[in-house]
């Protein structure tokens, strides 16, 4: 493939979306090529760079031309296609058509017309890191952060609104993903506006400690920090997270809500392998939204929540369903994590899922490849 044919526009270029379905296996591929070209060029580092800029100039052949200032055809070509890549690249609309196109080929990945599951699953793989790529832009020093408005309705005709800061990732580590609102998060806190008492929401006991696990944005904390009080209920809240980053961020988003004083919500610093001792049985409601992406994270959590939960506690668990990819099948993971395991058991009660609920997705909400979301309820029964 022609460096120049990278050039082209996507939305002149990409296979139509009703059409994917039919498009052959190359077609995608190849748009998927160009398009990996065209917004994920290969980063180096500062003085790497000027190494490699140095190396692509023209080689001084000896010969004198007429014009010294004249640009050689071949340095001009390079030069007019970076300038067409930059252009391309800069252009909201073709991101924007990009995006849509790439997010519509994640939710079909199952039709598509692949010979194998191995290049399905890296199709979905390519778009999904370039998808990513606009997120994670090179192009400054620092990339600008998101600022998000929810308004979600509750059950008395009001509205919890929270104003949440999508930081850019860092790109230095892969599971910083809590810098992000996802899907689940968004979808579980509109519930919990629309109906608290089916959550025991209202129930609360006094005194009462919630606590978030993965905590992200800490979007679910922060709509608990302004519901609960239109509920007449009241609670300590604990946004948790391993990731300094994302602890950070969650303290921001956290100020730009409520302030400094008389916060009902604070964020710490918590390791799943090694919960705090003083926490322990200290949780009387526990929260955890799209955290387990291996099963190892199912095992992990699991044990974190029989230390933490109170003995006549829930524990709220919202697994993201994707039906391809290497994502596949991990609410199984839940829910084989809590069958009888002996690292659930305390008191003559053992941690089991209660009952569980398939979650649609709503349009526009959460990532292309999220085909839904699997609510578990969890709790303490007799052994």
């Amino acid at each position: 493939m022609s460096i120049l044919t990278c050039c082209v526009p996507p939305s002149s270029s990409l296979p139509p979306v009703r059409s994917l379905r039919t498009a052959s296996e190359d077609s995608i591929t190849t748009a998927l090529h160009s398009l990996q070209a065209l917004y994920c060029p290969l980063r180096l580092p500062a003085t790497l760079s000027k190494d490699k800029e140095a190396a692509t100039a023209p080689v001084d052949s000896g010969y004198v031309s007429e014009d010294e200032g004249e640009v050689a055809p071949l340095q001009r070509r390079y030069s007019t296609t970076e300038d067409a890549f930059a252009a391309l690249r800069a252009d909201p609309y073709e991101k924007d058509f990009t995006v849509r196109w790439l997010t519509s080929l994640i939710a079909r990945a199952s039709e598509l017309p692949f010979d194998s599951e191995e290049a399905r699953e890296k199709a979905v793989d390519d778009a999904a890191f370039i998808l990513s790529s606009f997120s994670d832009s090179p192009t400054t020093e620092e990339d600008e952060a998101l600022s998000r408005d929810f308004v979600f309705q509750t059950s008395h005709d009001s509205n919890v609104t929270i104003q949440i800061n999508d930081a850019p990732l860092t790109g230095a580590d892969h599971t910083d993903v809590g810098l992000q609102s996802w899907g689940a998060s968004i979808v579980f806190s509109e519930m919990m506006c629309k109906d608290p008492e089916r959550f025991g929401l209202d129930q609360l006991p006094e005194n009462a400690t919630i606590i978030e696990l993965g905590a992200g944005t800490a979007l679910i904390s922060l709509t608990l920090g302004k519901l609960l009080p239109s509920i007449g209920a009241k609670a300590q809240i604990l946004a948790t997270d391993y990731h300094t980053a994302v602890l950070e961020n969650a303290r921001t988003n956290i100020i730009t809500n409520f302030g400094t004083d008389n916060v009902p919500v604070d964020a710490m610093l918590l390791d799943w392998a090694t919960p705090p001792p003083a926490l322990a049985a200290s949780a009387n409601m526990l929260f955890a939204a799209d955290v387990v992406y291996a099963p190892e994270h199912s095992a992990w959590l699991r044990d974190c929540a029989a230390h933490l939960l109170a003995p006549e506690a829930t524990f709220w668990l919202v697994v993201t369903v994707r039906s391809h990819g290497k994502f596949n099948g991990i609410p199984g993971t839940a829910e084989t994590a809590f069958e009888d395991f002996e690292s659930t058991r305390r008191g003559g009660k053992a941690l089991r899922i209660i009952d569980k609920e398939m979650l649609d997705k709503k349009r526009g909400v959460g990532r292309g490849d999220e085909n839904g979301y699997m609510l578990f309820k969890i709790g303490w029964v007799d052994a």
